[in-house]
């Protein structure tokens, strides 16, 4: 399960990607916000960034209208590596060398057409493991 959030600034990117994923039968849970009211990014992307952590899903996709704010939230969940992606080689990137568990993207940084290029590669981009496993063990403290 992959668990979304957003703030205003991000509803309606976070929007397209659970059509995306309803499409692909991909299951998730919305943490919110739940319309374009001006609301604040740290509610949502805590909460999806705890679901993460938790188990409860097993990974995360959080949107605002950089991407910057609610990543930094995120990343502030014990557990938690979140990367900021603005485009499929980063995505990739983070995937197979930081085994990042959470994507966070600007809704006004990048269109949706990339967003769901970035999201299919994040999710299916596996962690490569061996010299890069040391190094977020070291991330992890």
């Amino acid at each position: 399960m992959i668990a979304l959030g957003s703030d205003h600034g991000g509803f309606d990117l976070k929007e397209r990607i659970k059509a995306y994923l309803d499409e692909k039968n991909i299951a998730y849970k919305d943490f919110g916000c739940p319309n374009k009211e001006s609301c604040d990014y740290p509610i949502f992307g805590r909460a999806a960034a705890e679901a993460v952590a938790s188990g409860e899903c097993e990974k995360g996709i959080v949107i605002c209208t950089t991407g910057i704010g609610i990543s930094i939230a995120a990343n502030k969940v014990k557990g938690i590596r979140c990367a900021l992606c603005s485009d499929v080689m980063s995505a990739e990137m983070t995937r197979r060398h930081n085994d990042a568990n959470m994507l966070a993207m600007g809704a006004g940084m990048i269109g949706p057409n990339v967003a769901e290029r970035i999201v299919e590669t994040f999710l299916n981009t596996e962690f490569e493991g061996g010299r890069h496993e040391r190094r977020v063990n070291l991330i992890e403290g």
